[in-house]
């Protein structure tokens, strides 16, 4: 009975890259840019196997030229994360000051409350809003999961999306680049 769950969900997860290519395929005009937003903003907050360099083949024509093009795709592209990591950290915030979660937290046996104030402040000291833009600068990498591992340690909505932003640019920069001088994107 595996075999036909997983062929099952690997048939499911194809259908959804080829839904991603073929809404990124048509993301032309003005309202591409809303296309390229979107689903950049599904990816801030959504664990799917999407990549979000797609963003950079989206065939805008907005008679701009192909460097203004990219670098309004990039920004566009990194706004949309940008919110759709603000709402994983709002959700992170508010689960985290639940009364059952803060009950348990402060409850447990592991001194997990201690521990994890301990952790994050060392993490926040170590590595900071810059560690997650470095992190999410990194292409083809989870940026999701990195998203979601930084919204545990912080809660400072704007820092937070700044440094969302900026590592998705970086990301997207690094992807176009490295294109630009394989494939003449």
């Amino acid at each position: 009975m595996d075999g036909p769950l997983v062929f099952a969900s690997v048939t499911s997860l194809d259908r959804v890259v080829a839904f991603a290519e073929a809404l990124i395929a048509i993301a032309t005009g003005w309202p591409g840019l809303a296309i390229v937003f979107v689903y950049s903003f599904v990816l801030g907050f959504a664990v799917v196997p999407l990549p979000s360099e797609l963003v950079l083949f989206a065939p805008l024509d907005l008679g701009f030229s192909q460097t203004a093009r990219l670098a309004l795709i990039v920004i566009i592209s990194g706004l949309g994360k940008a919110v759709g990591s603000v709402l994983v950290l709002w959700v992170s915030v508010s689960i985290r000051e639940t009364d059952p979660v803060k009950e348990a937290i402060e409850n447990s046996r592991f001194g997990f409350h201690e521990w994890s104030r301990k952790a994050s402040i060392r993490m926040a000291r170590r590595y900071g809003y810059l560690g997650m833009a470095l992190l999410l600068s990194v292409p083809f990498f989870p940026d999701t999961a990195s998203v979601y591992a930084f919204s545990i340690l912080e809660d400072d909505y704007l820092k937070f999306s700044l440094a969302a932003f900026v590592g998705s640019v970086g990301r997207l920069l690094v992807v176009a680049l490295f294109l630009e001088g394989t494939i003449g994107l």
